[in-house]
């Protein structure tokens, strides 16, 4: 009775319009006080200092600041015409542009709402001005922005990390695979609507000369390093990911400054909007903790491992009953809230049922995706629909539909293969 007046009350403060952060906090101090009355609450310092004191956490503001830099800079629009040329005459023309762009600018950003900006500022004038469908642009925008938060490194995996203590080099590497299958399938899909009707996105007949391409592939190099720099450091064990969002900060600011960008005021707004992005996230990591605390107390954990066990449900079917409460939630929460209300419920009982967490820290990641899909919260929609006057938030969730679909058939393919996410962090990878 005390974990469901808890959790209402917490629907009912975000239902009511409260900012997230502060519904969490004071449905955590509510629950904290019906277990324990207000002697329950001595223990909030402690978890204060828990959450705050993380080598890990601080990963966070380094990743973000590299991307704002970059954002900032403008340098997305050369990322953009520099893969633009090698994508032109496929079918779907520079609709695959929106996905590879992104997904190159996702090992860069950590976060979706970065990506689906810098590509969206480049992209909804260009290939609106040269006929193809509006929708359809739309539609490939949110969905390729989504891939910020799979493709690593990813801010959502290191919140994950933090609330189930599990390796963030192994999250990274287990997102890297699903990443680029999911941007495959994007890229497949639009071929497909292409080539069925080719007013939807008109291709160009011109093929790329040598210089164009060699000019093109200058203006790629230097985020490909950046990126092959952060991650293989991660992955080859010569930096922790908090060391290398500070190689990769070093890195941005070497690129702006040899692309002849870098100036005191773009670093200035960098790190404003970086404080404020970083406070928000940490923010929303620390009243979660107090939640994470309450939930501990109340032993809810365990007594969702007893009824599992008693009601004999399976693995693939506690999986469903996951997905319809983050599609369910993603309705009017973000992504970070309800992992760290969802998770630290339901990590025992997974563990009891043989869940791989490096693996589940994935298929986490991908219900995020959804619900930053997903109306009328859904954040992606809106970053999209206000980087062009002509685009509508209506055309954007017309044109992501289809991509909401592969995504949840991708879903029922790492159920059947969980390998697609576990085969790289079985490898060396501590």
């Amino acid at each position: 009775m005390d974990a469901i007046l808890a959790f209402g009350l917490l629907i009912g403060l975000i239902l009511g319009g409260m900012w997230v952060q502060f519904a969490v906090a004071g449905a955590g101090l509510f629950y904290i006080w019906l277990l324990k009355g207000f002697a329950g609450w001595k223990a909030l310092g402690i978890v204060s200092w828990g959450s705050a004191n993380s080598f890990t956490l601080a990963a966070i503001p380094l990743f973000v600041l590299m991307a704002e830099i970059l954002l900032g800079s403008g340098l997305s629009t050369r990322l953009y015409n520099g893969v633009a040329p090698f994508m032109r005459r496929l079918p779907g023309g520079l609709l695959h542009t929106n996905i590879a762009g992104s997904g190159i600018f996702a090992a860069i950003s950590g976060g979706s709402a970065p990506t689906a900006a810098a590509m969206s500022t480049v992209a909804l004038p260009e290939l609106s001005a040269r006929g193809y469908n509006r929708r359809l642009v739309a539609g490939s925008l949110a969905a390729g922005g989504t891939l910020g938060i799979l493709i690593p490194p990813s801010i959502t995996m290191i919140i994950y990390a933090t609330f189930t203590e599990t390796s963030i080099a192994r999250l990274f590497a287990a997102g890297l695979i699903p990443g680029i299958v999911l941007a495959l399938l994007y890229m497949g899909f639009i071929a497909i609507r292409a080539l069925i009707n080719p007013e939807l996105a008109p291709r160009s007949s011109d093929r790329a000369s040598p210089g164009e391409l060699g000019r093109a592939l200058l203006d790629i190099v230097p985020f490909v390093l950046l990126i092959i720099i952060v991650l293989g450091s991660i992955y080859g064990g010569y930096a922790t990911p908090t060391e290398a969002g500070a190689v990769g900060v070093v890195g941005a600011i070497l690129i702006t400054g040899i692309y002849r960008c870098l100036s005191l005021r773009l670093l200035t707004e960098a790190l404003t909007r970086t404080v404020s992005m970083s406070g928000n996230i940490l923010f929303i990591v620390f009243t979660s903790m107090i939640f994470a605390y309450a939930t501990a107390l109340s032993g809810i954990g365990e007594s969702l491992v007893a009824y599992l066990e008693g009601a004999n449900i399976s693995r693939v079917a506690f999986l469903l009953i996951i997905m319809v409460v983050f599609a369910i939630l993603g309705c009017f929460m973000e992504g970070l809230g309800m992992i760290a209300i969802i998770v630290p419920v339901i990590f025992p009982a997974l563990l009891a049922l043989g869940v791989d967490p490096i693996w589940f820290g994935v298929f986490v990641v991908i219900l995020v995706e959804l619900g930053q899909l997903t109306p009328p919260l859904g954040v992606i929609l809106f970053v999209v629909a206000s980087s062009s006057a002509e685009v509508k938030v209506e055309d954007v969730i017309m044109g992501v539909l289809p991509f909401f679909g592969i995504i949840l058939l991708f879903m029922m393919l790492l159920i059947a293969f969980p390998q697609i996410a576990l085969f790289l962090p079985s490898l060396t990878i501590g």
